[in-house]
């Protein structure tokens, strides 16, 4: 609900609030007025707002006149909160959302084209992720600039594989290789009920990112150039191979107490992870870790499923050169690995395989030297209401309540 009010009074432009004369044009040091900048990428506590006040203090370099005004957001009451402005007439001037929430605001004109501060394809594949690239662009034009990627593997038990009689250092990567060691790797007790799940989808109810993965390694994306394209043989055999693991090699909805990967706690052989793991004795410890052996998916292509922070300009801004100039100091290294730090991501820079975050543990090395391969949710200009739709109909023909092909069918009708 809060998605469709933001949608639909960013195209009635209503709302009276009083905002500051432009300093478009204006020189930075003479600039004066109040940045405002929604950013879920600084927690809330005292740590993080020590670290944006820094960012701001680097800012007021170039504007020493101007205020930044923060609002520290989270993912989930972004919408809610970008629509109470519009409302207000107030709009933000630097916004920070995620990997699929772009084409949906770029296409209701909420977010400025980026090409008139110089951002190319080329500019984002020399100094960020070029895979990322896409998930910046809609019709063509670059609506924002990637901060951090939020990145996943899958991830094995050496010792549950050596257990079962397969090779740690050989994982699967196919779904038919996947299904074949996975339930292998499945305990049950004498009722028969599973007590170790073969593979871990990490999903709890939602198989969305999962779906998309194992799509992806395919060959086939969710979404090209805005077009469905998980409506397709691969689309179907993917849920159907989906509907032959769950309740199988895993029961469905299942999920530890912390609701984090089973597999780094040898709850599961195998499954999805996150984008790091803490090896010290306040995380999962060393022995944990040492047997673990981490892999990507690959039924055709090598993929990575990959979110994370994109910073946009408003387009109803007053302050787009001021905006553009917070963006640049966002996205300066240093500031980068703060960034990723605090949220246990990757910064979304060239070298983010030699970041201080990728350095910080195994899984998070591993991921960052797979960015080339990254694949995302999303694409089409309605994403934020399909992801819902895409949660509960992938569920039904998971458990055999819908029909595979009519779901995707129908799936692909509500994406126009």
């Amino acid at each position: 609900m809060a998605l469709i009010a933001v949608l639909g009074m960013a195209v009635s432009g209503c709302g009276s609030g009083v905002i500051d004369a432009s300093t478009d044009g204006v020189p930075a040091a003479e600039a004066t007025g109040t940045l405002r900048v929604l950013i879920p990428s600084f927690p809330s506590s005292s740590k993080g707002r020590e670290e944006f006040d820094k960012v701001v203090a680097d800012f007021r370099k170039t504007y020493p006149k101007m205020n930044v005004e923060p609002d520290f957001a989270t993912y989930s009451n972004l919408n809610e909160k970008m629509s109470t402005s519009i409302a207000a007439g107030i709009p933000y001037d630097v916004m920070v959302t995620g990997v699929g929430w772009i084409q949906p605001f770029a296409s209701k004109r909420i977010f400025a084209d980026l090409g008139e501060f110089g951002v190319t394809n080329d500019l984002i594949a020399q100094q960020s992720i070029a895979a990322m690239i896409p998930t910046a662009t809609y019709n063509g034009k670059i609506y924002a600039y990637p901060l951090v990627a939020d990145a996943r593997a899958v991830a094995l038990r050496a010792s549950a594989f050596r257990e079962a009689g397969l090779d740690p250092d050989k994982p699967p990567t196919s779904m038919a290789e996947i299904k074949a060691d996975a339930e292998k790797l499945t305990k049950r007790n004498a009722q028969g009920t599973i007590t170790r799940p073969g593979f871990d989808f990490f999903a709890g109810t939602s198989y969305r990112q999962a779906y998309v993965t194992f799509l992806a390694s395919t060959g086939t994306p969710l979404y090209a150039d805005g077009r469905e394209k998980f409506n397709s043989p691969d689309g179907v055999d993917t849920l159907q191979w989906f509907r032959s693991m769950i309740n199988n090699v895993q029961v469905s909805g299942q999920q530890n107490a912390a609701q984090q990967p089973m597999v780094l706690t040898g709850e599961a052989a195998m499954g999805l992870t996150g984008g790091a793991v803490d090896c010290s004795d306040k995380g999962i410890g060393k022995a944990n870790c040492d047997d673990l052996r981490f892999f990507r998916l690959n039924s055709g292509r090598e993929v990575e499923f990959v979110g994370g922070d994109m910073a946009s300009i408003g387009s109803r801004s007053r302050h787009k050169e001021a905006a553009w100039a917070f963006i640049q100091t966002l996205t300066r290294p240093a500031t980068l690995d703060v960034i990723a730090t605090l949220n246990k991501k990757l910064p979304a820079y060239k070298d983010a395989v030699n970041s201080p975050q990728a350095r910080s543990n195994p899984l998070s090395k591993f991921i960052a030297g797979g960015l080339e391969n990254a694949v995302y949710e999303g694409g089409s200009a309605n994403w934020l209401e399909m992801r819902g739709n895409f949660d509960t109909q992938l569920s039904q023909a998971i458990l055999g309540q819908k029909d595979a092909g009519k779901v995707l069918a129908n799936l692909a009708g509500q994406s126009r």
